[in-house]
């Protein structure tokens, strides 16, 4: 951790530049020869990156940054609070500490936090953090986590994982046993020292995959931003093997969407029907779940087709997804394409359908925007359809 870049002159002149564009800033002289331009320019880079991000970091002062990598790659604020609200008690461990975002809001709701970091550079800067965030219940300790966990030898309420998806040998990985540390093969190692364990993964790892590596799974919360899935979150508990429960949710600017279901436990038999009045398109979240049967049947709407993933109601319901007004339903042919949208702009938007968006808008010079949406998609009765409607939400 450089301290110099904590200089009054130095912090004044990143706060003047967060609005600058870096790349042209590094063909600038440097007005601090004292310490290396780059150093300052990643301090710039990474608290642009925080101002959305993480606002708690960007408006303390005398934050120091990592390497802009670590930034991109930790959590938001956003998804830090809502995983925040998956543990309780007096102790956690995380044994991949990073930047510490999620250990800040982890403190909130734990007596004592313990973040581990093996990179002494990273864990200096957490530290000194701490001290600006007024943090007075977080433990930085500097070393590989495995061995940390040894000579602490005692228990925790939870311990929080959130694996490195890059590998020294395999380059980026997308199986839980090939990221570090090998959670699959760490997992009764882990049970030594505590009964409940959060594991953090990136939203391209397929369900199915990860249970596959993973034992005692509680629950599977599957974490929105804005309709973008970021986060698998993987609750495991200590001798558990009852039905596992998915969680979906949406965070977004004007409230949350949430859904949850129990894996497998679907009683009732799932409606297909024709477009009625209303369509509805389920949230990224709920895609990722691949809860399409129960999503259905938890709200009373018919599905279009078993693999269009799409769904109709006569009824306007507050649904986790988008909701549209069905105006027209068009039987997918030259002559109708010709008469509603050959040349006209319009948003597409294709569900189990053979041709592209690209392929549609070219047949068809359809341009891009306006207030028309069309689904182009496969009917209960196995006919390609477009439907057009206008959006409510």
């Amino acid at each position: 951790m450089n301290s110099s870049l904590l200089h009054s002159d130095i912090q004044q002149f990143i706060n003047a530049s967060l609005s600058e564009d870096v790349a042209k800033l590094a063909f600038q002289k440097n007005p601090f020869p004292q310490i290396e331009w780059v150093e300052i320019l990643h301090q710039i880079s990474a608290k642009q990156k925080a101002k959305n991000k993480l606002p708690s970091w960007f408006n303390a002062a005398n934050i120091l940054y990592p390497s802009k990598i670590s930034v991109e790659q930790t959590s938001s604020e956003k998804t830090a609070a809502y995983k925040a609200q998956l543990v309780s008690g007096e102790s956690l461990i995380d044994l991949t500490g990073g930047f510490g975002v999620d250990d800040f809001y982890f403190s909130k709701r734990i007596t004592q936090v313990t973040h581990c970091e093996i990179k002494v550079e990273l864990s200096e800067i957490v530290q000194h953090n701490c001290a600006q965030l007024q943090l007075d219940n977080l433990n930085c300790i500097q070393g590989d986590s495995t061995v940390i966990l040894k000579e602490l030898n005692r228990s925790f309420d939870w311990i929080y994982l959130d694996p490195s998806r890059r590998n020294d040998s395999k380059g980026k990985v997308f199986m839980l046993q090939d990221c570090l540390p090998n959670v699959p093969d760490l997992l009764d190692f882990y049970f030594e020292f505590t009964s409940n364990i959060l594991v953090k993964t990136a939203p391209i790892l397929d369900l199915t995959a990860g249970l596959s590596e993973l034992k005692n799974v509680k629950q599977i919360h599957i974490v929105a931003v804005d309709n973008e899935v970021k986060e698998l979150l993987w609750v495991i508990k200590k001798h558990y093997h009852a039905a596992i429960t998915l969680h979906t949710c949406n965070l977004k600017k004007d409230g949350t969407e949430s859904f949850s279901f129990e894996q497998h436990e679907l009683k009732e038999a799932v409606n297909y029907a024709q477009p009625q009045q209303y369509l509805y398109e389920p949230n990224a979240a709920i895609m990722k779940s691949g809860g399409f049967d129960e999503v259905a049947v938890a709200f009373g709407i018919s599905k279009l087709h078993p693999h269009s993933h799409l769904y109709s109601a006569s009824l306007l319901l507050n649904f986790p997804g988008r909701v549209f007004k069905i105006d027209t339903v068009l039987e997918y042919n030259k002559k109708e394409m010709k008469s509603f949208l050959e040349g006209k702009k319009a948003n597409i938007t294709t569900r189990n359908f053979p041709d592209t968006v690209e392929t549609i808008r070219k047949k068809w010079k359809i341009k891009e925007g306006g207030d028309l949406y069309c689904f182009f998609t496969t009917s209960s009765t196995n006919e390609k359809i477009v439907l057009l409607c206008a959006k409510i939400n």
